[in-house]
Parts: structure tokens; sequence; C-alpha cells
């Protein structure tokens, strides 16, 4: 059996970077950046206040209070066209930009106007409440980088840098099917020895969530030739993810199957928990992954293999998937040769460090503690005996 380690580095030398497009910026949302992005103007474009009040000079407010002739306005999107003579001011507005000669902004609170004429009640400071030309950004500056996984702060900062289109990199393609004559899918009618099968729902979504395209090819029966038909609906995708039939039963046929339809076989077993019958191949043009047929294997396997594999295609790196300590609040025993993800919840104890909670039961069809666990703790091959208190290695889910 391959270590995990090991399989996953197999597994990313098999998968390049897939190729630009270009998209709209309203489209941009979890997509990730595929060149440098730099501003297309300054923002903002000159000098301009922060706040409703008056331009002043400070030369004339020096002795308080003091009366000053309003001779314009300046609100955003206009502008006060001439220059700040002495014992004048100008109603200004927030953004808008502020008159040649002024240096200050007095704020109305501080201010009565009766007229054309302002009472300035209180000073300021010069330059306070003004907002400097280039404060944001200037024109030329990179804003945003390659590589980038564009969230909605990202793209506000796209659209105000004046990027109507961004080139981004390709969602991968990811072919989905799972197999077994004893699942069907939601809503279908249930036979007397049939589950329902969540794999595929969980499988789109997890690969919607890694900024792939996903593509049902349905649930294959155990019979040789509908598998075959259906795995050839993959053809042209990035990657083919099969859940079931992947280990050594009579009725597990993908690896024979796919075998000869062309596959070319990597690998089929992993030193893990859960997760050990794992297929990795290609078919044809196309990467496969076999996961498991447990649903709590499937996606354990899918976050371990094919999300590092996902990201590497859409142009992120696909080592970054951090893992922390937590303090163990029981005792667990001596693992053996197989590398251990156990379902945990992870939490803050009364000292306030990370703490964390195996659950007791780590059956691999039960997707009720999957969904209560926040982490999976990681026991390596022959980890030794960890009594409560001893730091272990987590990842967050």
């Amino acid at each position: 059996m391959l270590s995990v380690e090991e399989a996953l580095s197999r597994i990313l030398k098999a998968f390049d970077t897939l190729a630009p497009e270009t998209i709209s910026l309203n489209d941009g949302l979890g997509r990730v950046l595929a060149s440098d992005l730099k501003a297309r103007l300054t923002q903002p474009p000159s000098d301009v206040s922060a706040m409703d009040g008056y331009a002043v000079r400070a030369t004339d407010i020096r002795k308080l209070p003091i009366e000053l002739t309003v001779v314009g306005e300046a609100p955003a999107g206009g502008c006060y066209p001439k220059e700040l003579l002495a014992g004048q001011a100008v109603r200004i507005f927030t953004g808008g930009p502020v008159p040649r000669g002024a240096d200050t902004i007095i704020i109305q609170e501080n201010t009565h106007q009766t007229d054309q004429i302002v009472l300035i009640k209180e000073g300021e400071k010069p330059g306070r409440y003004i907002r400097p030309a280039g404060l944001d950004f200037k024109e030329g500056e990179t804003g945003l980088v390659k590589g980038t996984l564009l969230t909605a702060r990202d793209l506000a900062l796209a659209a105000a840098m004046n990027h109507p289109w961004l080139e981004v990199y390709r969602k991968p393609r990811v072919a989905i099917l799972a197999t077994g004559d004893e699942v069907v899918l939601p809503g279908q009618d249930i036979g007397p020895n049939q589950i329902v099968s969540s794999n595929t729902t969980a499988l789109m979504a997890f690969v919607r969530e890694c900024g792939g395209e996903p593509i049902s090819l349905g649930i294959a029966p155990d019979d040789r030739d509908a598998l075959a038909r259906l795995a050839r609906g993959a053809e042209g995708a990035d990657l083919l993810l099969t859940t079931g039939g992947a280990s050594v039963g009579d009725h597990d046929l993908v690896r024979s199957v796919l075998g000869e339809q062309g596959l070319e076989l990597d690998f089929w077993r992993i030193a893990m928990r859960p997760g050990k019958p794992l297929i990795f191949g290609k078919l044809g043009k196309t990467p496969i992954l076999g996961l498991p047929g447990n649903p709590v294997s499937t996606l354990v396997c899918a976050y371990i293999f094919a999300r590092p594999a996902l990201k590497k295609m859409t142009g992120q790196d696909p080592d970054n998937q951090q893992s922390e300590t937590a303090v163990l609040e029981f005792s667990l025993e001596a693992n053996d040769k197989r590398q251990d993800y156990l379902r945990a919840s992870l939490s803050r104890n009364k000292e306030g460090q990370l703490s964390v909670t195996p659950f007791q039961k780590q059956d691999s069809s039960m997707l009720n503690l999957l969904k209560q666990a926040n982490c999976l703790v990681i026991r390596p091959p022959f980890a030794p005996a960890a009594e409560k208190g001893t730091e272990v290695e987590i990842i967050r889910l």
C-alpha cells in the first residue's frame, strides 16, 4: 500500500494548470486570476473631501469665530472650477473635489450658514478630512496578483480599478460516476435491498466548492457493459471521479472494466483509513480517481486527494491545506500501519488552547458524524498511544 504522501505526489504530477479564459467581472466570484491586475486609473483621481462641510484656507481661520463668504459648492461628481481666494469658502460634500487654494475641511457640524455667509465656529488642522489623490491606489499599481482566489472584496477592487473583464483559469470539468446495484438517487424508488446514494450529490457540491464544473454521469449498475458505456461519458473531462467498485469483491468492477477500456493504472491501494481502496490512473487522456463507495471515505479521500488536484488545475497552490495542532480531550490507542483521519470536534478549552475530541465511532458509513465534525485528526502510521493533553495534528473541515 502506498503512503498518503506518495499517492498525493503521484496524483499531482498528472495535472497541469488549465489554460486561461476571459470572463465578465460579474462572473468572477470564486475564480482564480491568471495574471496580475493593475489599476487602470488613480483612485481618488484628485484630492477629495471625506466629509460634508466647507473647504477653506487654513490662513483664514486662525482666529475664531469668523465669517467667510460662500462662493460655490463642490458636490461628488462636480467641482468648484475657480481658485479659492482669501475670505472665501466652498460648500463641499463627501467625495467632492477640493478646490484649488483650499487646504482644510470644516465639518458642517462646526458651522452655521445664513444666505451666502458661513460662520466657522471651530477650526481644524490643515489636511484633516481630505483624501489625497491616489490614497487608495495609483494608475499602474498591482492591486491583485496572479493566483488570487477572487472574493467579493477582490471584485470590488477590480471594479474600482476599472476592469470590466478578467483573465482567469478555466474551471476543471469533472465527470462523476457512482456505481453499484445497491444505490439509487434521492427521490427514486428504493428496492428492498437498496439505499439512497449521497456520493453524487456530495461530490458535485465538493467540485463546485473547489472551483470546478461537475458533470453527473449517473449510477452504473454492477454490469460490465453498462459501466463501460457510462464511463465513456467522461471523454473530454479534466478528471473522472468514480465512487464504489474500487475494492476486491466480485462486484467491484471499476478497475477491471476500465482496464478493458484502456485504463493505465498507477495505483489502487492507500495506507489510510478511511479510504484504502483508491484507484488512480488515466483513461485515455482523462485522469481517473476511483474513490471508495462508503460516503465518509468518499468525501475524506476527495478532500485529501481531489482537492489539491483541482487547486493545481485552477492555478492555486495545491499544498496550502494547512494543518494545525490541538490537544486531545481523551486518550487514543497506538495506531497501526495505516494513516488515520479521525472525525472530531474542535473547540477551545478553558486555558484558551485549541482542543480536539475525536468521535468514539468512526464507521465510514456514518454521514451524520461527518456533518457534525469540524476537523480531522491525523494519526500517522504506527503512531504511539497518545494521552489526554497530547498535541496532535489536525486539518479543519
